[in-house]
């Protein structure tokens, strides 16, 4: 497990905005490790993993983007198989600790996958997850 900073981006509901945002990252050499990209009626908000998040920060400001923001989110080892969310769910809901969202991602050498987790309290999530059985 290790924290990461999340880059999240609103984007007006358009075509090619989400294209767009991909040229700029792609313009200064940027990888997206993972990302989750939730429609609501007027926009959408791409949260990311990047390789570089300081640049995409640096660059986000000079685009003309609606809003974004970074946030520390954890990168939790996914076991193989299908159970890992029910797994962090059965460690986390005894202790009444809250997580706002998941995704998952790669390592950017592709060799491990990770569960991208965001909670208002990334801290206790951490305190739970690192306790011994």
């Amino acid at each position: 497990m290790q924290k990461a900073k999340q880059i999240s981006v609103v984007l007006e509901n358009k075509p090619d905005n989400l294209a767009y945002l991909h040229q700029c990252l792609k313009s200064k050499d940027i990888s997206v490790i993972g990302i989750s990209v939730v429609e609501y009626a007027m926009h959408a908000v791409v949260r990311m993993i990047v390789d570089k998040p300081a640049a995409v920060v640096e660059m986000l400001g000079g685009q003309g983007f609606l809003s974004y923001d970074q946030m520390d989110v954890l990168l939790v080892d996914m076991p193989m198989g299908i159970n890992g969310l029910a797994e962090l769910a059965g460690k986390l809901d005894p202790k009444k600790v809250s997580v706002e969202f998941t995704y998952s991602c790669k390592s950017p050498d592709g060799r491990k996958s990770y569960m991208v987790v965001g909670a208002s309290d990334i801290e206790a999530v951490m305190r739970v997850l690192e306790e011994k059985e």
